[in-house]
């Protein structure tokens, strides 16, 4: 059986418990996973200044050159999978056998993640807005006659990894050529992509003493936050709410985003359909930046009828399908638990589900080993309505009806908005808007990304301070 061993700055080490992960719908044991603990990484962590400095025997422009190399190793290159390999085929059928995620979207991800290390530099040029990557690895130096100084706010940054969608790992993938080492720990489902990027940038001259890789229980994703000066974790609005107030811990949590239909624009929603069903739709819905709210002043049951007939036939189909489109849930009772959850909320007057005119069976799909969620459209008659701002991790969104003035007060923290409307001073109050993330100003879907934008915070400023600096 293949097994994933705990990395300790770059050496496998097999512990003495391992758990396994299990094909989501066979029950097939897939592979074993060594299981790191918190007196592990508290050992591990006394060494991580070491990282740093190993990277800064590397210059910039080496590094940058280790990612791009890196990039062809992880989509195309048979790398080491504890004592065999991994072909990228291999990768694909692993990763969709215990994280539900059809092959298709595996696929998907995996090329999302070469495009970030195709294009480092030039993302990394534009989250320092041009700065010169050795000032912050020297620490100072000048720019256009101007002295600049950053100081490297840790040695590593640490993450708490899902398991609901490979892209997000495109978020620490800038992290090496910064000259701060990697502290991974996978969700429990997904150990495929944090393992098989660590051994692309190995195998491409990245020194493994820059890479740590802790799977395991809630403990020891603790453990990585409390040994870490700056770490990222992922989860839901309980975890935000845990670490809102800490300033080392980036959380990335529910993305609630949004497309909102200017008056300008509501009477010709038909030219925006397929942008909404894709936003909804892509990656089964996984994504932070799905959309889950579709708001507009007029019109919305005629889009919320439209969506539905796109959505509402949408079934589940085996991962290696082409034509897949929904992911499985892997965890016993979360599909079932959000159903519910659903069912409840259209007790609430002004909330109605639209899918079900055109879905032929329940919401709720349970098979033996796993259960899935057919797409979900909701119509809710004002932003009063429980409904109207929930979120789930499926093909799931609630189509709002929301006077155009009202629109921006009531929807809440937004991770991404798409606005369609060209209307001036409609435009200006989005821009000003503190409670949208990312701002799209006109039809761009939700799920497209511009990876030389920030995403969630800049993780440049994140990582480095600004500071003053003389030098006689």
């Amino acid at each position: 059986m293949l097994h994933f061993p705990v990395l300790r700055w770059g050496e496998p080490y097999k512990s003495l418990e391992v758990n396994k992960v299990f094909h989501f719908s066979t029950g097939e044991p897939i592979a074993e996973v060594s299981q790191a603990n918190p007196g592990l990484i508290a050992r591990d962590m006394r060494y991580a200044e070491r990282a740093r400095k190993v990277l800064q025997e590397f210059s910039s422009k080496d590094l940058l050159a280790m990612i791009r190399k890196a990039g062809e190793y992880f989509s195309s290159a048979e790398l080491p999978l504890g004592e065999g390999t991994q072909t990228p085929d291999d990768f694909v059928r692993q990763q969709s056998a215990t994280t539900g995620l059809p092959e298709k979207m595996c696929r998907m991800n995996m090329e999302k993640l070469k495009y970030v290390l195709d294009e480092i530099e030039n993302i990394l040029n534009s989250l320092t807005r041009g700065l010169d990557l050795e000032i912050l690895s020297k620490g100072y130096g000048e720019e256009e006659g101007l002295m600049r100084s950053y100081q490297a706010n840790t040695p590593v940054l640490g993450m708490v990894l899902p398991s609901n969608s490979p892209g997000v790992h495109s978020l620490w993938l800038p992290v090496i050529p910064l000259k701060i080492g990697l502290v991974l720990k996978p969700g429990p489902q997904e150990p495929w992509t944090p393992w098989r990027m660590s051994q692309a940038f190995i195998r491409a001259g990245i020194p493994k003493q820059a890479i740590a890789l802790y799977p395991g229980a809630g403990e020891v994703g603790a453990a990585v936050l409390s040994h870490s000066p700056r770490s990222l974790i992922f989860g839901g609005t309980g975890t935000v709410n845990q670490y809102k107030n800490n300033p080392a811990v980036q959380v990335h949590g529910p993305g609630f985003s949004k497309i909102l239909i200017g008056d300008d624009q509501v009477d010709n929603w038909e030219k925006y359909l397929d942008l909404m069903v894709d936003s909804v739709l892509v990656n089964s819905g996984r994504s932070c930046i799905n959309c889950s709210g579709i708001w507009a002043s007029r019109n919305t049951k005629e889009i919320a009828d439209a969506i539905s007939k796109r959505l509402g036939p949408i079934a589940p189909l085996p991962p290696e399908n082409e034509q897949a489109a929904l992911a499985a849930f892997t965890v016993p009772g979360q599909a079932r638990a959000i159903s519910e959850d659903i069912d409840t909320g259209l007790q609430e007057s002004g909330a109605e589900e639209v899918t079900n005119r055109y879905r032929d069976g329940d919401r709720l799909v349970q098979q033996e080993r796993c259960d899935f969620l057919r797409p979900t459209v909701i119509h809710c008659q004002s932003p009063d309505v429980g409904m109207a701002k929930k979120e789930y991790m499926y093909p799931f969104v609630s189509v709002v009806t929301c006077p155009q003035d009202k629109i921006i007060n009531s929807i809440g923290d937004t991770l991404v908005a798409t606005a369609i409307t060209e209307d001036e001073s409609f435009r200006r109050e989005l821009i000003d808007a503190r409670n949208i993330d990312r701002l799209n100003l006109g039809p761009v879907p939700t799920i497209k990304l511009n990876w030389h934008q920030p995403h969630e915070g800049n993780i440049v400023d994140f990582l480095f301070r600004a500071r003053a600096f003389q030098m006689s």
